[in-house]
């Protein structure tokens, strides 16, 4: 009796330690499938930081090159056809670095921008020191010598017939050279309506500063932008091919696409903004951005012609680089809210 409960026992402990094993099984499964779903994103996270390195280290040695180019191109003797050469290069730089700022690290993209920033400065002082200074003086400020002077000829219905001031540039144009083509814009104004077409401002950089409660419509398809020193103005600007420059505002309103934006000492201003690549601030309050709303007959030849996406918009992708805390929004800029944005223009 004793002999058959010991088997007895035997037999259940058996089928219990079956059952146990039975029970570990699915756990040793899935405790397997884990490692191997660690071990192949371990080998996916591997390879994704190889590509990023190789793409960096692309970047590096063709914006390199490139940026050499231009500087040498810049640095020899001035020519017309030197500056055409290192514009394209910079918008070939502009270009290379839209497409890398997906895998860019933040200080390498922000070393870029601000080495095309110099560039572009630096072609814009070039463009300009090769001007004929005998055939240009700056505009003084008598009343007598009016600063924008009302077209009363133009022909009726036409925007200067109807009270807008004819486009004074911002230097006096006595004569024509194929280099006065490249700087045009308006300085030292205030309450007055301005406009450029479409013809005046192809592929041209374009300076507008110390201006003050003015409304400023720049038409077509300008190569830059440069706003500075403006108070409590509205600029509206057609598609930029390269950069918009804003620095030392208030109390301004731009509307504006481009491929890059970069906004500095300016404070209390309104962006509606298509850009390509991250917008950047710096040393700046009180920045709101919204969606690029500004429309006008030809507009979407004048996109064609910048060479700008039109279907690619990061206006709400903004860089502060006065502000690095990780996962927290930065007080210097907001999203505009939408019932403050502008849809209608005129």
């Amino acid at each position: 009796m004793d002999t058959a409960s010991c088997s007895a026992a035997a037999v259940g402990n058996g089928n219990m330690g079956s059952q146990r094993d039975r029970s570990l099984v699915p756990e040793r499964l899935q405790r397997r499938e884990q490692e191997r779903q660690l071990e192949v994103e371990r080998r996916k996270q591997k390879r994704q930081n190889q590509e990023v390195e190789e793409k960096s280290d692309f970047f590096a040695a063709a914006f390199a090159r490139e940026r050499a180019a231009v500087e040498e191109l810049l640095g020899g003797e001035e020519s017309v056809e030197r500056l055409e050469e290192a514009a394209a290069r910079l918008q070939g730089l502009q270009k290379l670095l839209n497409d890398s700022v997906l895998f860019l690290a933040s200080y390498n993209l922000r070393q870029g921008q601000e080495a095309l920033a110099r560039l572009q400065a630096a072609l814009a002082d070039r463009r300009q020191q090769l001007q004929p200074k005998k055939r240009f003086a700056f505009k003084t400020r008598r009343k007598d010598a009016a600063l924008a002077t009302k077209v009363d000829c133009a022909a009726p219905g036409t925007p200067a017939a109807e009270g807008i001031l004819a486009s004074p540039p911002l230097l006096k144009e006595e004569g024509s050279s194929s280099s006065s083509r490249w700087v045009c814009g308006f300085s030292n104004l205030n309450s007055q309506v301005l406009e450029k077409r479409a013809e005046e401002l192809h592929q041209r950089d374009v300076l507008l500063t110390e201006l003050s409660n003015c409304k400023i419509k720049l038409y077509g398809n300008p190569n830059t932008l440069r706003l500075t020193k403006a108070r409590s103005c509205t600029v509206l600007c057609g598609p930029v091919s390269t950069s918009v420059f804003l620095e030392d505002c208030s109390e301004c309103v731009l509307a504006v696409a481009c491929q890059q934006l970069r906004v500095h000492t300016t404070r209390d201003t309104r962006i509606f903004l298509q850009v390509t690549s991250r917008a950047i601030v710096e040393d700046c309050n009180g920045i709101q951005f919204a969606p690029y709303t500004w429309s006008y007959p030809g507009i979407d030849k004048d996109f064609e012609g910048s060479g700008l996406d039109k279907s690619k918009n990061n206006w709400n992708d903004v860089d502060d680089f006065n502000w690095l805390a990780r996962g927290v929004a930065s007080p210097n800029w907001s999203i505009l809210p939408e019932e403050k944005r502008m849809t209608q223009w005129d």
